[in-house]
């Protein structure tokens, strides 16, 4: 728990002593990590974009993209300009959008606006974090919670109403610190955190995550709005599982000791600890499982694949047989992306529920890195949360369709051990962490 807490306050102190100076107009960092990506003056570093799917604009054919992006740049320079270190809206146009995706980072950003105006910042071309007035004449719904909360997400999900009203008075300048992993979005408004590591849903598509990488928009919508000080810090891999890690991490009993395996059962002569690690000893396999074993629970671990590195977690294991059949199901841990797995089935891909439910693919870091991925099971239902989003949810209880017509008679188990499933490839594991759930 201290390490967790130690990070946390790093980053509360990295951003307590970034300050800004102006030099000719423009912001420059005086803290490791942020850089500014608005220089004061011009427009560089950002173009028009209109609001849009994502995934739809990058499938549009190439030349139709660049028609379509010319005019939107057309119109975002008859309604934006950089003025004394101010980014300066007039309440029209489409929308000012960064020229590089983010995936992991932490955004700074000021804006003052008029009281009758609305508007919001997009994250990775998702709406939106919301700014609007709490106190105007007319209020549509949910505009007296005041700005900061992820206004798209649906009624009643967590991060769609801020927890408080944090705007200051019009006429005065405002404030957000954005921290988004993943999904995974916090929202600090004038020094007060008002969204907590709430899911920011896909407006474009629900029942799809956010792109893993998209650019950040900055919304019109019919009164002036102006920004200041825009500053960005992309996460790395190690503090991004940091962050993950360490939310709501009450009950959670710790597997892997660091040093050896005896705490665990199964194929133990199979795998070995290095540099603190779980590894599967290459051209070994088997299932190396807990000695006790779990209804309901939630499971957080990091692991690191070699190139086409292949294991799994074995889920509710009776102790004998293939986990992908005789368990309650072998979730995926795979290098999907390596060439040799160009034509799996998508049941197959990583995070899957092998051979019944297909995970969303994309969210892997790159091969070599660490990365966070934490289980819940309750039930018959899985969900899988890959890096910050959410890969799978589905309820294994409606599955009648197997990959190649083979039956899974331990899908409907109700309870037994976890583990790692290994098939050969020297795939590691560390941080792994169980809670039992009521």
């Amino acid at each position: 728990m201290k390490n967790i807490q130690t990070g946390f306050a790093f980053l509360l102190v990295l951003v307590s002593t970034l300050h800004l100076t102006e030099a000719s107009g423009e912001q420059v960092a005086t803290s490791s990590g942020f850089r500014s990506i608005f220089s004061g003056t011009d427009l560089s570093q950002w173009h028009g974009e209109g609001t849009m799917d994502p995934r739809k604009l990058a499938a549009m054919p190439e030349e139709e993209r660049a028609e379509k992006m010319a005019l939107w740049q057309k119109d975002a320079i008859a309604h934006w300009k950089a003025e004394d270190g101010e980014l300066i809206n007039d309440g029209h146009g489409v929308y000012l959008t960064t020229d590089q995706s983010y995936g992991d980072f932490e955004l700074l950003i000021e804006y003052k606006t008029i009281p009758q105006a609305d508007s919001g910042i997009y994250l990775k071309s998702n709406p939106q974090v919301q700014i609007w007035n709490h106190q105007a004449e007319r209020l549509s719904a949910g505009q007296d919670k005041g700005s900061g909360g992820l206004w798209n997400n649906s009624p009643g999900a967590p991060g769609k109403d801020p927890s408080e009203i944090a705007d200051r008075p019009f006429g005065e300048w405002n404030q957000f610190r954005i921290l988004q992993v993943g999904t995974r979005t916090s929202v600090w408004l004038n020094d007060k955190h008002i969204v907590d590591h709430a899911i920011m849903e896909n407006y474009w598509d629900r029942k799809m995550p956010l792109v893993a990488k998209g650019p950040i928009q900055l919304q019109t919508h019919g009164g002036e709005i102006r920004w200041r000080n825009i500053m960005i810090r992309e996460i790395e891999p190690e503090e991004a599982n940091e962050i993950l890690r360490s939310h709501d991490n009450d009950g959670f009993t710790v597997l892997s000791n660091g040093q050896d395996l005896s705490n665990w059962a199964g194929a133990a002569d199979n795998y070995e600890v290095v540099d603190g690690a779980i590894r599967c000893k290459k051209g070994k396999g088997g299932v190396l499982h807990t000695p006790e074993e779990y209804a309901d629970f939630v499971a957080r671990i990091e692991f690191k694949l070699p190139p086409a590195g292949n294991n799994g977690l074995a889920i509710r294991y009776p102790g004998s047989g293939d986990p992908a059949y005789a368990g309650m199901c072998e979730l995926q841990v795979l290098d999907t992306e390596h060439p040799r797995y160009q034509s799996i089935d998508p049941r197959q891909a990583h995070g899957s529920a092998y051979g019944m439910i297909a995970a969303q693919r994309g969210y892997l870091r790159p091969t070599g890195e660490w990365n966070f991925q934490e289980v819940t099971v309750r039930g018959s239902k899985i969900k899988v949360e890959l890096n910050g989003t959410v890969i799978l949810d589905g309820d294994l209880e409606g599955v009648t369709e197997f990959m190649a017509n083979s039956p899974h008679p331990g899908k409907d188990l109700k309870q037994g051990f976890f583990g790692f499933a290994g098939h050969g490839d020297a795939v590691e594991f560390r941080n792994v962490q169980i809670k039992t759930l009521p």
